[in-house]
């Protein structure tokens, strides 16, 4: 057996990042499970109110920081104490661990290369940001200086929706279609 449920797309414009915090604490305490938001740049504190999950980032940075730290740990042990041992200052050469302290910079600089380039492609390829690739925005002008709140609605919650919008400051309140979507139980 299978359901049809019909949702409208409804987007709130508003010209400052305030009303929109506002508009969505609003939405929030109405029930209504806001889709997404789309701003010019990062809003301090949105995460939590429209349910957007901790990121996991930065555990990809740390493992790529152990990775270019690894890596940089095997090429001095092998270049400076197993390939050509050279004495630098009266340093022993026959261990690795007497000479730690002559090889932090150069750890420290390969942990931050591997983590910045991993986090960059790691960005790029989570956010779909490759050649070709269709923006998701909806609407261009967000990129500039609007900011949008995104909904799916049903019918009886877009008028609720629309009222709480337009009652928090939205410069626009657009209808943009439906979507159909089947729910089979």
């Amino acid at each position: 057996m299978a359901a049809t449920i019909n949702k409208k797309i409804i987007h709130g414009i508003y010209d400052d990042e305030v009303p929109l915090l506002e508009a969505c604490n609003k939405l929030k305490t109405a029930g209504i499970k806001i889709a997404d938001v789309f701003t010019p740049f990062p809003i301090h504190g949105i995460d939590p109110i429209i349910g957007v999950p901790r990121t996991r980032l930065a555990i990809c940075a740390f493992i790529y920081g152990l990775t270019g730290l690894g890596l940089a740990t095997l090429m001095m042990w092998y270049m400076m104490v197993s390939d050509w041992p050279t004495d630098v200052g009266g340093k022993p050469n026959w261990a690795y661990y007497f000479n730690i302290p002559a090889f932090i910079p150069i750890s420290f600089e390969s942990t931050v290369f591997c983590a910045g380039h991993g986090m960059a492609l790691t960005y790029l390829l989570r956010c779909m940001l490759v050649p070709g690739a269709k923006a998701k925005n909806p609407d261009p002008r967000t990129t500039n200086d609007k900011f949008m709140i995104y909904l799916e609605l049903n019918d009886e919650q877009a008028t609720k929706a629309d009222g709480i919008l337009r009652a928090a400051g939205a410069s626009e309140v657009n209808y943009k279609g439906t979507i159909t979507e089947t729910l089979a139980y």
